[in-house]
This record gives structure tokens, C-alpha cells and sequence, in this order.
């Protein structure tokens, strides 16, 4: 795998469903190929999913694809398979080769590589006309693993630790999980409660912590001292609170209280949102998942922080020293000629769905936003409709894991399990 958004809404998934499968000398290893996107813990991320033994990071999974060399000297069992879930297709080749294992993808645009691989997993029918027939049995539709995201049964029992309950407003904000976002969209997010607050005094607020996030660490970006960007971004300063009893809070001068929710994934409290605001990537897939009504936001008061481009783009913007020159450059042009459909289900829906924000706007303007959303259950209703139907039918996990068993038990000369 790779980076955050996938180790979240891919990884993290099949691992769980994988675990009744697994026997007891069944190894898990997680090798990251180096991510644009990547916050750098993503490591440690990786370690603390379900039933992973060993993590390779992303500083040496170069010396294993081409010397197969770890730090720590790993020994590979004989009989395995290698399964990818991000980052370039072309690397789970290499390593299912080098490693003489069975080799399974998830493909969610394009399915590659397939002469070399034994199975691939694919988001959409329609991608069967991309290959040539004589591969047509190598791929099974599995469905979007992105949007295959389930809560668990009892999710008002989250609520109740802030004192709220199932008919509690409550706005979702998300600021994104990497440093260069976090400076952008922590002081946004908090001027934008602060002025929605000021409208609608009912209405309570959550951030749920990115992984390999600390609470300390998401206050320094509220911090004047510590973030230049907040009077640029007309953003609000916060401090954090521990009260005695209860969970952490960001406090604004406005004194209201931005409450924190560390545990993840978040879904049992995002469920009880009306609507979120947030930046672009894998969260917004979430979102869809949950079928919760969302306003994106690309603010560009600081242009020479948007570094999280695909591809070369990300690469160019995150060079040292010309970064900061050609992350401006870029950006301009790219804001000049058009950003297109940025958020997933927008992409997916191929039309705005969800509204996407992005320019110099000012916080009050996404708070007025969102203040006529909350104002207009009808127009909340048609977003969650819509999101649902982008969203598609669930069980995408179930079947692409059950895709991995079945290449496992074929190696093992087992029956498949179907």
C-alpha cells in the first residue's frame, strides 16, 4: 500500500475481514511505497492495524523491490501472497516475483499488469472492456472499497460522552490529516464554527483526530505562535482543554468549544452529523460511504501550500528549495484553468453532487453555507439520496477478501471456499 487515504478506507477494512481466515502461522506484513500524500506516520498507522506482524516504511521499500533487503534481515515464508491495495500496481509484480507468491490487485480505475498477476479485484463492470477477453477471468467485480464503510450497531453510545444525543445538531469538521492541510484547515475550520456558531448557538462541533495524529500536536495549528497562516486565512486561534471529566476540547476566544473525538475510524459519531465541511481526499470517499451531506473547501489564501497534487505535480511542488516557487506557479495555473471535480463523489457522480468551494473565501462565506444546508433539511435530504446512490451496494470488502481466500486456498490445492 501506500498512503493515508488507503491504508483507511482499503487497508484497514480487508485486514479486518481477512483475520477469520488467517491461521495462527499466518504472517501480515505491510510494505508503503513512498506517497505525494503521505503525513509521515504512516507507518506507525500501518503497525497498529489488525493483525499486522511487521511494517516495512517507505524510506526502504526502494532497496526491497530492487535488492530485496530490509533493515531487519525479514525471512519470508515459502508459500504466500502479495496484495495490493495502492500505490503502483507494477510494484506488487515485482515483489509476488521476487518472492515467488500468488499476486492479487484491486483495481478501482484501471486494471494492470494482468499476464503477470493471478487475480484482480475491480470497482466497476465497465472496466472489463479495458483488457482483452483471454483476461476476463482474472477479473472479479468486487464493487468500491472506498465507499464499503460500516458503523458499528450501537452508535448513539458515542454521543452520550458530550452529553448530546440522537436529535443534537452537530457539524462535522475535517481539516485533513497532513501538515500542509492541517496549517490551512484547522484556523479555517475553527472561524468558520465561530461565525456559524454566532447564527445557530444550538449547534455542536466535532473534529474527529486523523490517525497518528495527537490532540497536542492538531492544537499547535491553532496556535499564533506556531502558525503564521491564521491572520491570512481569517482563521480563529484555539487552545487546548482537558477538563477533569470528559474528553478534550479546542477552546476559540469566541469561548466556544470544538469538542475532539480520538478514536478511529470515526464513523459511530460522523453518522450523527447533518453536514460536514472538509478538504479534499479519502475522507470525502468516507463521506460517501456514510451518506453524510458535506461542503468541500480548497481554500488558496496560500497557495504555496497546496502541495498535494497526484503524480508529478506532488512530486514537483515537495522538491527542496523550488518546491515552495513551483508549488505557486502550479497552483495559479491550475486554479486558472480549471480544477475540475475534485471531490470522490463528484468524480464518481461525474457532477457536483456536494458543493466544492475553492478560492480566497472567506470562512463566513462557507459558514453561511452551511447555515442555509442546516436551514433546508429538504436540500440535505436530496445530498444524502444522492450520495447513496453514488455510494452503490456495500459488501465490496466481504468480496474482494473473499477473491483473496480463494487464490490462498488455489495455492494451497484447497477447494475455493465460494
Amino acid at each position: 500500500s501506500n498512503g493515508p487515504g488507503e491504508l483507511a478506507t482499503w487497508v484497514r477494512p480487508v485486514l479486518q475481514d481477512l483475520q477469520p481466515f488467517l491461521s495462527c502461522s499466518s504472517r501480515v506484513s505491510i510494505l508503503l511505497s513512498p506517497c505525494a500524500h503521505a503525513g509521515g506516520k504512516e507507518p506507525q498507522i500501518a503497525q497498529n492495524l489488525p493483525g499486522v506482524h511487521r511494517v516495512l516504511g517507505p524510506d526502504h521499500f526502494f532497496s526491497f523491490l530492487l535488492r530485496g533487503r530490509t533493515p531487519d534481515r525479514w525471512q519470508w515464508q515459502k508459500q504466500g501472497i502479495v496484495v495490493f491495495l495502492g500505490g503502483d500496481q507494477f510494484y506488487a509484480v515485482v515483489i509476488g516475483k521476487r518472492l515467488g507468491y500468488r499476486i492479487v490487485t484491486y483495481a478501482e480505475w484501471s486494471p494492470r499488469w494482468l499476464p503477470w498477476i493471478d487475480a484482480c479485484g475491480v470497482a466497476r463492470s465497465q472496466l472489463r472492456q479495458q483488457v482483452p477477453r483471454r483476461h476476463h477471468s482474472k477479473l472479479t467485480v468486487v464493487g468500491n472499497l472506498m465507499t464499503d464503510i460500516r458503523p458499528s450497531f450501537e452508535t448513539t453510545a458515542c454521543l452520550s460522552q458530550f452529553g448530546w444525543n440522537a436529535e443534537t445538531e452537530i457539524v462535522g469538521l475535517l481539516p485533513g490529516s497532513k501538515p500542509a492541510k492541517l496549517q490551512v484547515g484547522v484556523p479555517y475550520c475553527l472561524a468558520i464554527a465561530n461565525h456559524l456558531h454566532h447564527y445557530r448557538s444550538q449547534t455542536q462541533f466535532i473534529i474527529p483526530v486523523a490517525p497518528g495524529l495527537t490532540v497536542q500536536a492538531l492544537a499547535e495549528y491553532a496556535n499564533p505562535a506556531h502558525n503564521p497562516l491564521i491572520p491570512k486565512l481569517s482563521g480563529s486561534s484555539a487552545v487546548l482543554v482537558h477538563p477533569e471529566q470528559g474528553l478534550p476540547y479546542l477552546l476559540t476566544p469566541q469561548d466556544l468549544k470544538i469538542q475532539l473525538w480520538t478514536l478511529f475510524p470515526a464513523y459511530d459519531l460522523l453518522v450523527h452529523c447533518q453536514v460536514c465541511t472538509t478538504t479534499i481526499g479519502a475522507n470525502t470517499a468516507e463521506l460517501t460511504a456514510l451518506a453524510i451531506p458535506m461542503v468541500v473547501v480548497i481554500p488558496t489564501q496560500q497557495l504555496d501550500v497546496m502541495r498535494a497534487w497526484d503524480g508529478l505535480l506532488g512530486q514537483m511542488t515537495n522538491l527542496p528549495v523550488f518546491g515552495t516557487i513551483l508549488a505557486t506557479i502550479i497552483n495559479r495555473a491550475i486554479l486558472f484553468w480549471g480544477l475540475g471535480l475534485r471531490a470522490w463523489p463528484n468524480i464518481w457522480a461525474e457532477k457536483e453532487i456536494v458543493p466544492e468551494q475553492v478560492g480566497n473565501l472567506h470562512p463566513q462565506v462557507i459558514a453561511y453555507q452551511l447555515r442555509t444546508l442546516l436551514e433546508t433539511p429538504s436540500r440535505l435530504g436530496h445530498i444524502r439520496k444522492e450520495l447513496q446512490k453514488v455510494r452503490g451496494e456495500t459488501g465490496a470488502v466481504k468480496r474482494f477478501v473473499q477473491l483473496i481466500v480463494d487464490v490462498i486456498s488455489i495455492h494451497r490445492g484447497d477447494a475455493p471456499t465460494r
